[in-house]
């Protein structure tokens, strides 16, 4: 394939990998056929020339694989997906909690914590035997807005704020402290830097390598429900208004389907859906 460059959400042009391509259809069940055949769709259709953005050719991509898999492509969608669970971030919160949950941790959110100096709003509490950890989630409803250094900034010292009050507490004096920040977008090198200085754990969508967003909600097949797509965009916020946002939830709650006068046939559709997506 000849070299060209594409142009990324954020404007910027970089060279294009096909690797990179073939690895996200591989994350999402694509078996090699497949992914033959969208590679070399997307080249007779004069999608891989300069100049072209990422976003058409996922979108034709999504577009191609729909046709041959809805599982598949409702994984392949999986970022677009994390972008619908807004305008609110609370049920991206919620997806993060039960995302540690799925990592055998105990959880709460939007809970009240007492701080030495103020008392503070956090996101998400994930505590096991051995650790509490504060988490802050940044969600974005678009994906060229990265989280800078200041979140990291403001969040640390919050999360000093609560530690020395965790310190005081019997049951918690001895577990590790750590601090999260999670988002469904990226962050910037200085956040990074800053982070990786202090001791906090950055994840977004592709970060840390190997053990990024995307990464974690596809070894704990935490999948949002905005993933679903025989449910329309009104359906969707109905169902996430009950604070169920994936799909695994959905399954195990099917009267919320019966909730939004969803006929039998359609129900039947959208569980069969969900459970594909999560099936290994």
């Amino acid at each position: 394939m000849h070299s060209f460059e594409v142009v990324k959400a954020t404007g910027g042009r970089e060279k294009f990998k096909l690797h990179k391509l073939k690895q996200s259809l591989r994350s999402a069940g694509a078996e090699p056929h497949i992914i033959k055949m969208v590679i070399s769709h997307l080249a007779e259709n004069n999608f891989f020339r300069d100049g072209t953005t990422t976003k058409k050719i996922y979108t034709e991509a999504y577009r191609f694989i729909k046709k041959k898999s809805k599982k598949v492509a409702s994984r392949y969608k999986l970022k677009e997906s994390l972008l619908e669970m807004g305008p609110s971030g609370y049920p991206f919160e919620v997806l993060i909690s039960e995302m540690f949950k799925a990592l055998d941790y105990q959880t709460t959110v939007g809970r009240i914590v007492e701080g030495k100096c103020l008392s503070h709003e956090v996101d998400v509490i994930a505590q096991d035997a051995h650790s509490i950890i504060m988490i802050e989630c940044k969600f974005h409803n678009r994906q060229d807005h990265h989280s800078n250094v200041t979140i990291p900034l403001y969040v640390h010292a919050r999360f000093q704020d609560i530690a020395e009050e965790w310190n005081k507490i019997e049951q918690l004096r001895s577990k590790k402290k750590k601090c999260y920040v999670i988002t469904n977008t990226r962050f910037t090198e200085d956040a990074i830097q800053y982070a990786n200085c202090k001791d906090m754990v950055l994840i977004s969508w592709d970060y840390p390598a190997g053990q990024g967003l995307k990464n974690l909600l596809e070894e704990t097949q935490i999948y949002p429900i905005t993933s679903i797509s025989c449910l329309s965009k009104n359906e969707k916020k109905q169902i996430l208004d009950k604070n169920i946002v994936h799909c695994q939830q959905l399954i195990k709650n099917e009267a919320v389907l019966r909730e939004q006068d969803l006929n039998n046939v359609k129900i039947a559709k959208v569980l069969k859906e969900a459970a594909d997506i999560c099936s290994e």
